[in-house]
């Protein structure tokens, strides 16, 4: 069995942890984003956050809005704003059913998390999701509280 070496390039530079307790995921895609130097040095640091943002379709392009890479210190008075809006990068049929999957009731664009790929370009994934009602976070985290309890009892038992 040969292991995989850890690539530097493949990492997760921001994660939206809750967006999977909040939402419910319905299908999920990989974008690209248009960033600038200074962003993609911010983002290699690892300190990036998209829990707040989501993804918006205005004139025909689809765009990150309110996510937060914090400014690149070295980079003196070249840098870039924090919170600006991003450009994702999508092929035109992938953006006309995202666009038709959120003009239905209650769907939404949800970034997941942020991550360089293997060739070490800054990748999203996306999804496209429902927001979950309160008795539905509850159900939900029963279901992973008894999945955890049922896996600890088969453990003990084989």
């Amino acid at each position: 069995m040969t292991q995989k070496k850890h690539d530097p390039n493949n990492k997760i530079a921001a994660e939206n942890r809750k967006a999977r307790f909040s939402y419910e995921v319905l299908d999920t895609l990989e974008a690209g984003l248009v960033l600038t130097g200074t962003e993609i040095k911010s983002l290699r640091e690892g300190h990036a956050t998209i829990g707040e943002s989501y993804a918006s379709v205005e004139g025909g392009e689809i765009w990150l809005i309110n996510s937060y890479l914090p400014e690149y210190l070295q980079a003196n008075r070249f840098n870039h704003e924090p919170r600006r809006r991003r450009k994702l990068l999508l092929n035109k049929r992938e953006m006309a059913r995202l666009s038709q999957s959120i003009e239905r009731e209650g769907m939404t664009l949800v970034p997941l998390k942020i991550y360089f790929n293997d060739r070490g370009r800054a990748k999203l994934q996306l999804a496209v999701a429902r927001g979950r009602k309160l008795h539905d976070k509850r159900e939900a985290a029963k279901q992973r509280d008894w999945g955890r309890e049922k896996a600890r009892l088969m453990k003990d038992r084989g």
